[in-house]
């Protein structure tokens, strides 16, 4: 993404290093002005590889999964389990595993550090799913889903909270967007990859579906192998005291920057920030922080995630079904259906993710929740009319979601950016993990339950809820949302050691 600074060529004052002052812990640093100001560069790029390819694989995963559903159950599959066991329960235990490790590891990451936990999470993933092309009977296959899920909710926060603390203010929003919307990438991928690997004429009934997992394993190792290179969080460095080691990651960016585009840096704007070093923060302390100090950005964090969670795992996981059982179409073809959903899902933020810095958070965040849910409403009133075929869904189904996607990214964006430096991952943990559990838990069991009951109403209604509660969540986000766009990270939330904070929204 080509963004030169802007200016004529010209000296300019270097920054002077984070500086420590003996006795008191106290830091003074212009780190995160140095990093806002860094035009877009290969170091950048090497980030959003390094990091935001996790999405792909979680899409990957919950997609591949869904379209087998009806494969695993079959007579020779090699695995003991039912299409409802794969659809509801086992469906329900990856995302409690996702929400538990979101938990676990987002509490790591704020003590230990990004980089650390972003490649421990990835490990667990990697073996998770590595273990689960072997299962043969029900429980083994559950057991394995959740511990695939608890690297993957690791991921969450460990990679979110990097990702935001070195992209720059001015792009924040459009690179968070994509990054999460790349998720469906992953579900394309996985679509297409069922339809081959459900074809017995290619493979037998017991080895496609294993080999499935394979796929998430091979690319896993291969982002491991490039996250290597992606260099630990700056602003984490400096509030643990590491101030000279958040100066050389800086300092290595700018010297990339330079050469680069061949001049010199624009200065440094703004006043330095002076940081006291905390220890590790115990779950009262954020807890208090989340609730006392900040509690209508939790309110609107819980809403943003609910609503989304129950809407994107209840058709991700179970859109396969109702092609099979209200437009008979065969399971080795929903694999087509699905790629066209997913395409529509990841054009979203691709196209709408600009507009969250350009025209601003709250009426982009709130315009895409409302407009999903009203046009999810219309979907759900010609589907009880009988006025929808399999290729009309979809074609609706895509609508809904394009501006759906663009809504659900940006609630990662809007809980990593609005809650204070030290308790970022776990402020996207707990986000995560609540809006997953109460709105990705029940969504899959309710959503399924609904629409295996082969009942029209049953499955509008369940359509309707979907609608209601992304309708809800954007008019929380137009009554108190927040004003993120192109602000610093610490202006939005002033770290908790800050000597002098600043005032907050």
């Amino acid at each position: 993404m080509a963004d030169p600074a802007k200016g004529t060529e010209r000296a300019v004052r270097q920054p002077p290093p984070a500086q420590g002052r003996p006795g008191d812990g106290v830091i003074e640093t212009d780190v995160p002005a140095r990093l806002d100001r860094l035009p877009w560069s290969r170091w950048h790029w090497r980030i959003v590889i390094g990091l935001g390819t996790v999405w792909i694989l979680d899409g990957l995963e919950v997609t591949i999964v869904g379209n087998m559903a009806a494969r695993l159950a079959q007579s020779g599959s090699g695995i003991a389990i039912s299409t409802t066991q794969v659809t509801t329960i086992a469906a329900a235990v990856y995302v409690a595993g996702a929400c538990s490790g979101a938990l676990f590891f987002g509490w790591l990451t704020d003590r230990l550090g990004r980089k650390k936990l972003f490649m421990v999470t990835l490990a667990v993933y990697l073996v998770a799913t590595a273990v689960t092309a072997f299962s043969w009977t029900a429980w083994f296959f559950f057991l394995c889903r959740f511990f695939t899920g608890f690297g993957i909710g690791g991921e969450y926060a460990a990679i979110n909270s990097a990702i935001d603390e070195l992209i720059p203010a001015r792009v924040r929003g459009r690179i968070d967007l994509v990054i999460n919307g790349s998720f469906w990438i992953g579900a394309a991928m996985g679509a297409f990859a069922s339809i081959a690997l459900l074809n017995t004429a290619l493979f037998a009934t017991d080895l496609g579906w294993r080999l499935a997992f394979g796929i998430g394993v091979v690319f896993g190792l291969v982002i491991l192998l490039v996250r290597r290179h992606v260099p630990e969080s700056p602003r984490w460095l400096f509030t643990h005291g590491r101030a000279e080691e958040a100066e050389e990651v800086v300092a290595e960016a700018e010297r990339i920057v330079r050469e680069e585009y061949g001049r010199e840096l624009p200065p440094v704007e703004g006043e330095p920030i002076r940081i006291r070093e905390r220890g590790p923060l115990g779950f009262g302390t954020i807890a208090r922080t989340v609730v006392t100090r900040y509690p209508r950005r939790t309110v609107l964090g819980l809403s943003l995630f609910i609503g989304q969670a129950f809407l994107y795992n209840a058709v991700t996981f179970g859109y396969a079904v109702i092609l099979t059982k209200y437009f008979a179409v065969p399971e080795g073809d929903t694999g087509y259906y699905f790629a066209v959903i997913a395409v529509g899902n990841f054009l979203g933020p691709l196209l709408l993710g600009g507009l969250f810095d350009s025209v601003g958070r709250k009426p982009m965040i709130a315009g895409t929740y409302i407009g999903s849910g009203v046009l999810l409403f219309g979907t759900a009133l010609l589907f009880q009319q009988g006025s929808l075929s399999a290729v009309t869904m979809t074609a609706c189904w895509t609508a809904v979601l394009f501006l759906a996607s663009a809504g659900a990214s940006s609630a990662y964006l809007t809980v990593s950016e609005i809650f204070p430096l030290e308790t970022r991952a776990m402020c996207i943990a707990f986000f995560y993990a609540v809006g997953t559990a109460v709105g990705g838990i029940s969504g899959p069991l309710l959503f399924n339950g609904l629409v295996s009951s082969g009942k029209v109403s049953d499955t509008t209604l369940a359509f309707c809820i979907g609608a209601t509660l992304m309708t809800l969540a954007g008019l929380v986000e137009a009554v108190i949302g927040v004003k993120a766009e192109r602000r610093s990270l610490e202006s939005l939330a002033a770290p908790l050691g800050a000597v002098e904070p600043t005032r907050t929204t």
